[in-house]
């Protein structure tokens, strides 16, 4: 049955570039993106976004194209484009609809056509059916079938990747849902998971982010009270931690676009159909606002020290949105850095993988290297990337003048035990 299958991707970013590369293991792969330059970059076996290694792309016979008439060959086709939210934290579904168009205009009677991204519940069929249905001219269900099938997989996450993770497939009938769990299940090793419908698989989706989001909101909200009772955070989850059945959840920086998006576009939906959210925006607005905390945190420890904030110099480590990845998106470091500046305090920021084309692009600020950092009043661990987690306190020296001053270690890898004497430390 699948002998003769050919698939295609639409969208080679995070998600979309992994996914070709595992299916080009036993079919032909075409691999479109809009981007010139990616497809540029990946024909000459770059991925900047670091997920697949030169030595894959080399392994692998994918057609990577912008040609839309390469999709007509395809029997199988993965819609993989990033999901968004514009500047008033409304779902923009744009990319997604475009790709939908672009799909439904080049597309073959018979088709499969998979949505594998973040959507809000019900936007398969209410928004990317009809589109595919009109710009193909064939009627859903008759001359083409639709499937969708969340995206499960973490940037930089080498251990639980496509292969690894349980995939969920959805679809509208019985018989295009075992279709799809037979062509998963030819190269996914984590099982499959048949969720009842697309609706359900969508839903499912946004809450195993908002999961996460929740949670860390609620030991954020700890990280303030024990600030406010002078005490630190990571001695109190540790005690807490000795109790067989407590929930294993540190405080940190919720950056990346995946656990922002998921919370408002189920919070927007649901808003249409009467209800308010008490618990997921409020999370969310917590979460969003813990890089000014950690700011403002900082700035009173200087003005302890008598350190003038004109003529204070903070060094931030790590502006990435998690450790060990490029990936700059929603990085909520950034919020740090605005904080001290706003206070006048000068900032210099090093990142082992970040590109400073890319920071700049995003952040409108510079990048420099571990060599060009000067020794400065304190040092924020704000992404510990194994660089920076294996070189622990050595990584500090140079890094603060005279070799003494304030450590902020946001998510609390460094020794206590092993601190330098000079070195005041906090951690979030």
């Amino acid at each position: 049955m699948l002998h003769n299958l050919k698939i295609a991707i639409v969208g080679l970013g995070y998600v979309g570039l992994p996914v070709a590369v595992a299916f080009n293991q036993k079919y032909p792969v075409t691999g479109y993106d809009i981007s010139k330059a990616r497809i540029q970059a990946l024909l000459l076996g770059v991925d900047k976004t670091n997920e697949i290694s030169r030595e894959e792309l080399a392994n692998s016979s994918i057609n990577f194209t912008m040609d839309p008439l390469d999709l007509k060959r395809a029997g199988f086709i993965i819609i993989a484009v990033p999901s968004a939210i514009d500047e008033n934290q409304i779902p923009d579904i744009s990319a997604l609809k475009e790709a939908s168009k672009f799909v439904g205009n080049h597309m073959k009677k018979g088709a499969v056509v998979v949505y594998e991204t973040i959507v809000a519940p019900g936007m398969t069929e209410e928004v990317c059916i009809p589109l595919l249905e009109k710009y193909s001219g064939y009627e859903n269900g008759k001359e083409f079938f639709v499937g969708y099938s969340p995206p499960r997989t973490l940037a930089g996450d080498k251990k639980n990747n496509f292969y690894t993770v349980k995939k969920v497939i959805a679809s509208q009938s019985s018989e295009v849902t075992e279709f799809l769990s037979h062509v998963y299940g030819s190269v996914v090793n984590g099982g499959i998971y048949k969720a009842p419908s697309i609706r359900v698989a969508e839903t499912a989706k946004l809450i195993e982010n908002i999961q996460r989001d929740v949670n860390i909101a609620l030991m954020n909200e700890l990280a303030l009270i024990c600030e406010r009772l002078k005490i630190d955070t990571q001695e109190v989850l540790a005690t807490a931690g000795s109790k067989r059945d407590f929930v294993k959840v540190a405080p940190s920086l919720v950056g990346g676009k995946e656990i922002e998006l998921a919370s408002f576009y189920l919070t927007d939906q649901v808003k249409a159909l009467g209800h308010q959210s008490e618990v997921i925006l409020q999370g969310r607005k917590l979460n969003d606002r813990m890089g000014q905390f950690v700011a403002k945190v900082l700035i009173k420890k200087m003005m302890q020290k008598n350190i003038d904030l004109a003529k204070g110099l903070v060094t931030i480590l790590g502006i990435s949105f998690k450790e060990d990845v490029p990936d700059l998106r929603n990085s909520k470091v950034v919020d740090i850095v605005k904080e001290l500046r706003l206070h006048g305090i000068k900032v210099q920021i090093a990142d082992p993988y970040a590109s400073t084309e890319d920071v700049y692009s995003y952040y409108s600020t510079e990048l420099s290297s571990h060599q060009e950092l000067q020794p400065a009043h304190a040092v924020v661990l704000a992404v510990p990337h194994k660089p920076y987690k294996d070189t622990s306190w050595k990584l500090f020296e140079g890094l603060l003048i005279e070799q003494q001053g304030i450590v902020i270690d946001i998510k609390g890898v460094l020794e206590v035990t092993t601190k330098p004497e000079k070195i005041q430390l906090w951690r979030l």
